[in-house]
């Protein structure tokens, strides 16, 4: 399994907890994006074909398009959107 592939399932996992709670990914460059429900960030849950390293956020006045290898961390979010 890749590294990218690793990183996707555990943002799919994020997704699907029950009930859903806030993270944040940490990009290799340092910036951090809170994603606050599910339907704030998409990509190819299957991650085949062109295109499978893409995701995209849309969240508040945050629009980014990256790749699941640029994510250096994830981690569950607080109340006030910091790392808990």
């Amino acid at each position: 399994m890749s590294r990218s592939d690793a990183v996707r399932d555990e943002i799919r996992r994020l997704l699907r907890a029950v009930p859903f709670q806030r993270f944040i990914i940490t990009l290799e460059n340092g910036d951090r994006v809170l994603i606050e429900h599910p339907e704030n960030i998409a990509f190819d849950p299957d991650g085949k074909g062109p295109g499978a390293d893409d995701f995209y956020v849309i969240t508040g006045r945050i629009r980014l398009f990256s790749t699941f290898s640029a994510i250096s961390s994830s981690a569950l979010a607080d109340r006030e959107g910091a790392v808990a």
